[in-house]
């Protein structure tokens, strides 16, 4: 499955729900969260559970960003979408191994009670400074959890600071949540671009998300997924280059070499674990 775009759909929109295979994104995140007003969350998450069963996309992943573990919504959002097929179930405001712990064992007893046996995994949001500093432990908590994604909204706010397109207000949250995940072994997903009409701004944060490391990007608006599935794909030149640079690797392994260079580069071990990445971002 690619993971380049996480596009978040409101799950109180049928005609949203109903076109998610067809706008592009990697993965689609139907949203009983932040997009539903309270007196609304129980029919969207009926909602979302027919869309999951009767109109499951084709072709992409499937998520369903359930209410927070502070909420008390949270429980009826697991049992629904785990029962209807979700692919992973996206959980806000995490600020903790404890609470990862607790959303793992919370799908495996959903699981249990509707007599899956489909594998179910876990994104988990971390959108708070608590949440920041504990991010490794987050991150290694559990096998379950597939990935994080940033929620710089939320975190900005609870810094009291300004949310910009240069993005210098999240550049330490970028940094530590991006490190923790690859320390990890588990996905880091970027934040969101909040600014809809800013496409110039989209594509050059979506190009500095991918210069640091991050292995997809949430999106807001479906005009937002082309941009950012391009910025995940990298030029011909760099694919070109990593071919040879493989290709360089395993005859230098082949004929016994220790040392071996291209282009006046030595090709040592971090420069074939960036080969490597650009082939899997083009094989996508």
């Amino acid at each position: 499955m690619r993971n380049r775009t996480f596009l978040f759909m409101p799950g109180n929109n049928p005609g949203m729900l109903a076109s998610a295979q067809c706008l592009g994104a990697d993965v689609v995140i139907f949203d009983l969260e932040d997009a539903v007003a309270q007196l609304e969350k129980d029919a969207a998450r009926t909602l979302v559970s027919h869309a999951l069963t009767e109109l499951r996309p084709q072709g992409v992943g499937v998520t369903v960003r359930i209410n927070g573990l502070d909420t008390p919504y949270w429980q009826a959002d697991m049992q629904a979408v785990v029962a209807a097929g979700t692919d992973f179930v996206m959980v806000p405001k995490i600020e903790s191994a404890e609470q990862m712990l607790q959303v793992a064992e919370a799908i495996e007893s959903a699981r249990q009670k509707c007599g899956s046996t489909a594998t179910v995994k876990a994104l988990a949001i971390i959108e708070t400074p608590l949440g920041i500093e504990n991010a490794y432990a987050i991150a290694s908590a559990s096998k379950t959890l597939h990935g994080i994604l940033l929620g710089a909204e939320d975190f900005t706010a609870s810094m009291g600071a300004q949310r910009t397109a240069e993005g210098a207000e999240i550049a330490y949250a970028r940094s530590r949540l991006l490190t923790a995940c690859k320390a990890a072994g588990v996905l880091a997903i970027d934040t969101p671009f909040p600014f809809v009409s800013d496409l110039e701004g989209l594509e050059k944060d979506a190009a500095f998300a991918v210069q640091l490391g991050f292995d997809g990007k949430a999106v807001i608006s479906p005009h937002h997924v082309h941009r950012v599935n391009q910025a995940f794909m990298p030029a011909p030149d760099k694919v070109n280059w990593a071919r040879r640079v493989m290709a360089t690797a395993r005859k230098a392994s082949e004929e016994g070499k220790g040392a071996v260079s291209l282009d006046g580069m030595m090709i040592d071990l971090p420069i074939i674990k960036r080969a490597e990445r650009i082939l899997l971002l083009a094989d996508a």
